[in-house]
């Protein structure tokens, strides 16, 4: 709802910054794009002046990185609460990379903002979901399920999820699996199995397709689903 509202008493700057954050949150969803927040729309949005905004952020850059930030502690709650209690580190990071995929598609406008523009460093949203990622590989690493640097191996299974979302979110429209979860699952598994296995074959070494299926299916003969 917009309108002018009456100005704030002293003490109340970080209550008039979160009214500015839900008024530029809204503007963004409803958009779906963030050439729609300008700070004169937000102000407006708001009720305040447009200088009241300036106050608060610098620019739109500002305004528009703290408001997708705004969902990412949700992302921290979501991979406690999913995670918590698993005892198996690979099954642990599976979960983590269930969650990490269905946060980044009920938030892809932040997503989008976040973490699919170029920029010359991490952003704080990036660096985030990195460090999710690092952490799960490092509890796998320390189980002896992977081998190599935690960070190094993150990098893969990061790149992998965040290929598969962003496919996701920029291409709505190409004939994606009915079942979206099931996509996500799969890519899931051939990342987390995939590294399993790609950290324990040496990089100079190169079995044959005939050697690597034999050895696979004596491996996972008579394996159940659990």
């Amino acid at each position: 709802m917009s309108g002018k509202r009456q100005r704030a008493n002293a003490g109340e700057g970080e209550k008039l910054r979160e009214e500015i954050l839900e008024a530029a949150e809204a503007l963004l969803i409803e958009a779906g794009t963030e050439e729609a927040l300008t700070l004169r729309a937000v102000a407006r949005r708001a009720g305040v002046t447009t200088p009241s905004v300036y106050l608060h952020f610098a620019d739109k850059s500002a305004l528009l990185e703290a408001v997708c930030l705004r969902v990412w502690t949700e992302l921290a709650a979501r991979m406690r609460d999913y995670a918590g209690g698993v005892d198996d580190p690979l099954r642990a990071l599976g979960r983590c990379g269930r969650v990490y995929a269905n946060f980044a598609l009920d938030h892809p406008v932040q997503y989008r903002v976040l973490m699919m523009r170029p920029t010359r460093g991490l952003s704080p949203g990036a660096d985030a979901c990195f460090r999710h990622v690092a952490k799960a590989a490092a509890a796998c690493v320390d189980a002896g399920i992977m081998r190599g640097a935690p960070e190094t191996l993150a990098v893969g299974l990061w790149s992998a999820l965040h290929g598969c979302v962003t496919l996701l979110i920029a291409h709505p429209g190409f004939a994606w699996p009915a079942d979206r979860d099931a996509l996500i699952d799969s890519t899931i598994r051939m990342a987390g199995f995939g590294t399993v296995l790609a950290s324990r074959i040496p990089r100079e070494a190169t079995p044959s397709s005939e050697e690597l299926a034999t050895g696979l299916d004596a491996l996972t003969a008579g394996w159940t689903g659990h």
